[in-house]
């Protein structure tokens, strides 16, 4: 159920006003533009009119900012208390030109949006309620306005609009494949709650935003993983946003796939594995160094280098003894508490560091210093890792290539029962073929001889095999 934040003070004049424009509309001779939209599970084509600019409103429920509502605390409660004010509006208008991943600057995309107003006009029409709220087209709306253009090209929804129709009709013509702008990635995971929470089977919100259930699925891991890292992140009144994890979208992924793959050996190891590459997700580093995190990163790597400040005070407990029941549980992993206490740290200096004036300077010095000295023991055990993750893939390269190499081989059998059955082998190419793989794999033995010293069971039948042959 979607919030229904009521009607704007000019509801009833831009009422008035579209009613006259859609009869004037009705009226005329020429062809009439109308758009087509997705109106209760149907197509419906909706009539388009001018509207002045300055007489509509922002929706303050559009998910394309949902997650920068919360740049601005004091901003954002105003617009939960009174979201037609103008102070509300003005702040939807800064969002909307506003950088997802910061809102303090401008997006290069609204500039280019500007570019292409200003040359070309406005080529698609918006859409509104008959109450003047834009249900589509607020970004371009927020574009004309600083053009100074007067009229906005606008469809208009039914009389029986509601806000769940709003919700429902703004999802459906933001995930068309010919949209203009994309939802930033934060505000894509809170509309795939929102439509979760309406009841909907994740097979049909994975078919309107054109993805895989099992994407959804880790989309909605992914955002409560972060809501959890927001909530932990607090220190008082400073705490990280949601938007803070706008530009880590491919890293939070690939932890998705490492935890999920490392769950199934391990669910220790895997929380281990998922602090610790949070953490680093946290301090900024890249993907690539990202993914050399595994389950051993922390005890192998970097636990030795951590300052005595950011090493855990205490071990966890064995058990937990649950009041009431006089009854204990086991505790969780002292490796896992240990992990999550570091992430801990991190959380709230990254917090404090962006706290600005929220927090005292004193505060603020101390946080800077801490997550310094935190990015400065990942960087140090980032090294090594990364020579030993790639020395591990190079050690398992040859095997892998040999393990590909089998399956063409199988393949080829099948090939060979269906050539037969079907009288088109080619002998001579395929005479050709084996003695192509004879010369292969007799350069695999003189390697494979140079290069192991203690041969097993496999290289020795390989080398009884091919190397015989040349001896006889």
């Amino acid at each position: 159920m979607s919030r229904d934040f009521g009607r704007p003070p000019l509801a009833e004049d831009n009422r008035a006003l579209v009613e006259q424009r859609l009869k004037e509309v009705a009226g005329s001779a020429g062809v009439r533009e109308t758009l087509t939209i997705e109106w209760r599970g149907q197509p419906k084509h909706v009539e388009v009119i001018d509207m002045p600019v300055d007489v509509l409103y922002y929706n303050p429920g559009t998910h394309r900012i949902r997650a920068q509502r919360s740049h601005d605390p004091a901003q954002d409660g105003l617009l939960d208390e009174n979201p037609w004010s103008p102070e509300s509006q003005d702040y939807l208008h800064h969002l909307l030109k506003a950088l997802p991943a910061d809102p303090s600057k401008q997006d290069p995309a609204f500039d280019e949006l500007l570019v292409s107003l200003r040359e070309f006009k406005q080529s698609d029409p918006g859409l509104i309620t008959r109450d003047g709220i834009l249900v589509n087209g607020n970004t371009r709306r927020a574009a004309l306005k600083e053009l100074g253009t007067a009229n906005v090209r606008v469809a208009v929804l039914p009389e029986s609009c509601t806000w769940d129709d709003i919700s429902t009709v703004e999802l459906s013509l933001q995930l068309r494949k010919d949209h203009r702008r994309d939802y930033s990635y934060i505000n894509r995971l809170l509309a795939i709650e929102e439509q979760q929470a309406t009841g909907k089977l994740l097979a049909d919100i994975a078919r309107d935003f054109r993805t895989r259930p099992a994407t959804c699925e880790q989309d909605l891991w992914i955002l409560t993983c972060l809501r959890d890292l927001v909530e932990r992140s607090r220190d008082g009144e400073v705490q990280l946003r949601l938007m803070d994890f706008e530009q880590h979208q491919e890293k939070l992924k690939e932890l998705h796939r490492a935890y999920t793959k490392e769950s199934l050996v391990s669910k220790e190891n895997a929380d281990v594995l998922k602090e610790s590459r949070l953490a680093a997700i946290v301090l900024d580093f890249s993907k690539t160094d990202v993914r050399n995190i595994d389950e051993t990163f922390k005890s192998r790597y970097l636990d030795q280098r951590l300052p005595e400040a950011l090493k855990p005070k205490s071990v966890a407990a064995a058990s937990v003894v649950i009041p009431g029941l006089n009854r204990s549980i086991k505790a969780a992993d002292p490796k896992v508490a240990a992990a999550k206490a570091l992430t801990d740290s991190i959380l709230r200096a990254k917090a404090l560091e962006n706290a600005g004036e929220t927090a005292s300077a004193e505060r603020v010095a101390e946080a800077s210093r801490t997550f310094a000295a935190a990015r400065d023991a990942f960087d140090g055990a980032l090294d090594p890792a990364g020579r030993d993750a790639r020395l591990r893939k190079r050690k398992q390269a040859a095997p892998d290539r040999l393990n590909d190499a089998c399956q063409d081989i199988d393949q080829s059998v099948t090939d060979l029962v269906l050539a037969r059955g079907s009288r088109s082998l080619d002998d001579e190419a395929f005479d050709e073929a084996v003695l192509k793989l004879r010369e292969s794999l007799r350069k695999l033995a003189i390697e494979s001889r140079r290069s192991i010293k203690v041969p097993g069971d496999g290289v020795s039948w390989l080398l009884d095999a091919v190397l015989s042959e040349d001896e006889q």
